[in-house]
């Protein structure tokens, strides 16, 4: 037979397994909402930290363990000089004085990748801690159980992290271990010798397969339909909080990065990201993608900065007979930016900024980042010098096919296989009689003038799953908003063997004033994200183009033969065709996560998804988490306070303090006695339960002092450790 003393082991092991498979349940969305693409390493410092609290090591071995973990880690991942040379730890100090600093002078921006690992770490160190608490030393596990359900609702809800698989998961191994809890508290209750081992299967079987039933059950049984209407809406629009996810529903515009899955209505989100100072309205680009892939762009690399010196940006726009006349641009965000790339207008050729600050672009991308010390920050604000381009229509009209580097014609011409012919043939049509690049770009830019598209962003479908996005929006749906447009010509163009990409940030936004040296102010929203086109010209470089109805190229194009800027009007007969303006409050919508349109100058936009209401529940859940861990632990707090106060004062009126206190702690969680009984009667209660004459001592000292006023002087301290072992004895149950 097992010795009794193994059931502890045996409850902690099995109990502490489906603890930390249900921390994970936290870990794993993290990869989906944040910055953290690879949780790898957090999960295997989490599984450290159960490790060690499993085999019950002594405190102080405990805390070297996980604190040489933490160390590894950021060793490994951030750190060059030696482990633990004088170098090593100058270079740490470094990190932690400038992180401090930054905190305390409220440049949240310029936290190292290095500071955050480190903050996120002790959390999860913290965090296996109390998993500790609530499933063995309390043996309350259903408070983390209710959590974990609660953050896996939220995260469904209001972000992109698809929360189903993960809630059945959670469901299965909340159940289990409910269940193994419940088991092994009865068993050490009612003091059962029990042949684990040989008996497993007696009772974790049981429990394990009725979990499964329950859970097949539920997944399977048809459920109704929903019978009150859809909160969801309204706490995103109290919150201003958007879902960026892959899902179905209304999203909130912005500019963000997931442009995978394109589709679906959004909600127009005004809300400013950053103020401009430029001569002229400008388009503020941020990157551009190469790659579609039916739903969506993605991109044919990883993005590879290269760093620039001395504040000089190339990103080479231009070539051949553009002309650019010298410009300057000042952008400062609002308060919380969230952009980890410069917004920046064509032309960009050099950045200032803050001192210390290092630039570096990803030449695929067209992405700019700024940097300190090899960690990217979020500028708050920066100002640019810049080449506004003057195109030649002559120059342009004279590119035909044949001309284009090998590479540009690989990497920008690429259409999927599943791509539908019939897209390729309506190319062929719209272009048909044209003998240039530049015409037959206008013609597909121009198309969606006409033949009956509009813009619109509500009721916009997602492409079935077997269905091309692009060819959803040319030939059934004819609706949709900048990604639509922006797309189908960018893939049009490509089945013509035309080099074209996609290119996404702002548009020029809001004017608010004129200053004293001409320079204009402009409020650029979440509004403003947007999408359009670039056509790659030999010996001119990449010319944007804007297919969106509603919104007009910013660039100029020049008849160098006439001497003036040539008026982009539908290419048609004498039909005048009425280009329809979006509506105040419409807009695009992001690529499941991105875009959005319209100001009072018919500009769409993108918009980065506020993350404020994220933030404010995840806040709001952890002091919830606090408040209930001090109100279910508000008899040890107390139990240490009525310890202390004996041990200072031994005296008969704080004996009388301790044992009612006792009896308290009695009723809550061993035993309450019945109002028919004596405390004479519950005293020998307590002691059959405990094996002792602890309580009928205690009881009896109580009964001299309340009813024969008996040792008015008496000193109680000699009791202090007969009622410290009651509790003892209480806390083991």
């Amino acid at each position: 037979m097992l010795n009794s003393n193994r059931i502890p082991i045996l409850y902690t092991s099995i109990l502490y397994l489906c603890g930390f498979f249900l921390f994970l349940e936290w870990l794993y969305p993290l990869q989906i909402i944040s910055d953290k693409s690879n949780v790898t390493v957090f999960i295997m410092y989490a599984a450290l930290c159960f490790a060690i609290s499993v085999f019950r090591l002594p405190w102080w071995a405990s805390f070297l363990l996980k604190g040489f973990g933490v160390v590894m880690i950021l060793h490994a991942l951030f750190l060059t000089e030696k482990l633990f040379s004088k170098l090593w730890f100058n270079e740490v100090s470094v990190e932690l004085v400038f992180n401090i600093q930054a905190i305390f002078s409220n440049q949240m921006g310029e936290i190292t990748s290095f500071f955050r690992t480190l903050l996120f770490l002790l959390i999860i160190w913290v965090m296996s801690y109390l998993v500790h608490y609530w499933f063995v030393v309390m043996k309350r596990i259903f408070v983390f159980l209710f959590f974990t359900f609660l953050y896996l609702a939220l995260l469904d809800t209001f972000t992109m992290y698809e929360g189903f698989v993960p809630i059945v998961r959670t469901f299965i191994i909340s159940f289990i271990a409910l269940g193994v809890a419940h088991y092994f508290k009865e068993i050490d209750r009612e003091k059962i010798d029990f042949p684990w081992f040989g008996k497993l299967k007696v009772w974790l079987v049981p429990i394990i397969g009725m979990t499964f039933l329950a859970s097949a059950i539920g997944i399977i049984t048809p459920s109704f339909a929903p019978q009150w209407p859809d909160p969801v809406p309204f706490f995103k629009s109290a919150t201003n909080f958007g879902n960026d996810g892959d899902g179905q529903g209304t999203r909130r515009v912005g500019y963000g990065s997931n442009d995978s899955n394109l589709g679906g209505s959004f909600q127009q989100d005004y809300t400013p990201v950053f103020q401009a100072t430029t001569a002229n309205r400008q388009y503020w680009r941020v990157e551009t993608k190469d790659v579609y892939t039916g739903k969506g762009w993605e991109r044919s690399a990883d993005l590879a900065y290269e760093e620039q010196a001395n504040g000089e940006i190339n990103l080479d726009f231009y070539a051949g007979s553009v002309q650019t006349e010298e410009e300057t641009a000042y952008v400062r965000f609002n308060g919380n930016n969230t952009m980890n790339n410069l917004v920046y207008p064509y032309g960009m050729k050099g950045v200032q900024a803050i001192e210390g600050v290092v630039f570096s672009r990803d030449p695929n991308a067209n992405m700019v980042r700024a940097q300190i010390r090899d960690e990217t920050v979020q500028l708050q604000e920066y100002s640019m010098t810049f080449d506004e381009p003057v195109y030649s229509l002559e120059a342009l009209r004279a590119v035909t096919a044949g001309n284009d580097p090998e590479n540009i014609m690989e990497n920008y011409t690429r259409v999927p296989d599943t791509l539908p012919d019939r897209v390729r043939e309506l190319a062929e049509e719209i272009t048909a009689g044209t003998d240039n690049r530049y015409d037959q770009a206008k013609a597909v830019e121009q198309y969606f003038n006409q033949n009956g598209f509009e813009y619109v962003i509500e009721d916009v479908p997602y492409p079935e799953e077997d269905q091309d996005y692009v060819d959803q929006f040319l030939f059934e749906t004819q609706i949709g908003y900048c990604d639509n447009y922006s797309t189908s010509m960018v893939v049009m163009l490509r089945t013509l063997d035309i080099p074209a990409r996609w290119a996404k940030g702002f548009t020029g936004g809001e004017e608010q004033r004129v200053n004293d040296d001409g320079m204009r102010d402009f409020e650029v929203t979440n509004a403003n994200a947007h999408s359009w086109v670039e056509v790659y010209f030999p010996n001119e470089g990449w010319v944007p183009f804007e297919p969106t109805q509603g919104f007009d190229n910013p660039s100029t194009f020049r008849n160098t033969n006439l001497d003036q800027p040539e008026v982009d009007l539908p290419e048609t007969d004498d039909t005048e065709v009425e280009t329809p303006e979006p509506e105040e409050d419409e807009m695009m919508p992001p690529e499941m996560e991105d875009l959005g349109p319209t100001n009072e100058a018919g500009e769409e936009e993108e918009v980065e998804p506020n993350r404020t209401g994220l933030y404010v529940t995840i806040g709001v859940i952890f002091l919830l988490i606090l408040a209930f861990i001090i109100y279910k632990t508000r008899f040890r707090w107390k139990t240490i306070w009525v310890y202390r106060k004996w041990m200072r004062d031994p005296t008969e009126k704080t004996f009388t303090e301790s044992y009612l206190f006792l009896l308290t702690l009695l009723g809550h969680y061993t035993l309450a006695r019945r109002p028919e009984q004596t405390l004479r009667e519950y005293a020998e209660q307590i002691d059959e339960r405990y094996h002792t004459k602890n309580m009928s001592l205690l009881n009896q000292i109580y009964e001299q002092i309340l009813y024969n006023n008996e040792g008015n002087d008496l000193q109680t301290k000699e009791f202090i450790p007969i009622w410290k072992e009651l509790v003892d004895q209480m806390r083991k149950e």
